[in-house]
C-alpha cells in the first residue's frame, strides 16, 4: 500500500514556533539531518519511494488550461500560504498503521532548540488507476 505523507507550510502545533526562515543555522541543520536520517532508515527498510521538500510559495505557479488556448499562469504567493505544500514522503508499507507511525516520526522532527515541532502530517493513500475494462 502506498501512502503520501504531506507536510504543509505552517500547521505546526508547537506554540511559539517561528518559521524555519527565522531558525538558527544549527537548528535548520539539525532538522534537515533528522529528515535525512529518517529517509535513510525508511529506504533501508524498503519503505521509502520518494521524499522531497518543495520551493516556497513565492515561487509557486498555478496553471489553468482549456486545452485549446494558451494556458493562464498565475504567480504566488497566495493569501493562505499556510495551506500550501512544503514537502512530501511517498512510502510503500504493509498497512495504514505503519504509514501513521512514519507520519508520527516525521511530526516529531526537531525545531528551535531541538524541541519536536509537532508538524501536522496529512496521510493519504495513493489510489491505483481505475480498471479500464469497467
Amino acid at each position: 500500500m502506498r501512502f503520501m505523507l504531506l507536510q504543509a507550510y505552517g500547521g505546526v502545533e508547537l506554540e511559539g514556533c517561528a518559521p524555519m526562515t527565522e531558525w538558527t543555522p544549527e537548528d535548520v541543520k539539525a532538522h534537515i539531518e533528522f529528515q535525512h536520517t529518517l529517509n535513510a532508515a525508511l529506504l533501508e527498510r524498503g519503505e521509502l519511494v520518494d521524499a522531497q521538500g518543495l520551493a516556497g510559495p513565492d515561487q509557486a505557479k498555478v496553471v489553468i488550461s482549456d486545452g485549446v488556448g494558451a494556458p493562464r499562469i498565475i504567480d504566488g504567493p497566495y493569501p493562505e500560504s499556510k495551506e500550501l505544500l512544503a514537502g512530501y514522503r511517498l512510502v510503500d508499507v504493509d498497512s495504514l498503521e505503519r504509514a501513521l507511525e512514519i507520519a508520527a516520526l516525521s511530526s516529531a522532527s526537531p525545531g528551535p532548540g531541538g524541541v519536536p515541532i509537532q508538524q501536522q502530517i496529512e496521510v493519504r493513500q495513493v489510489m491505483g488507476a481505475p480498471d479500464p475494462e469497467v
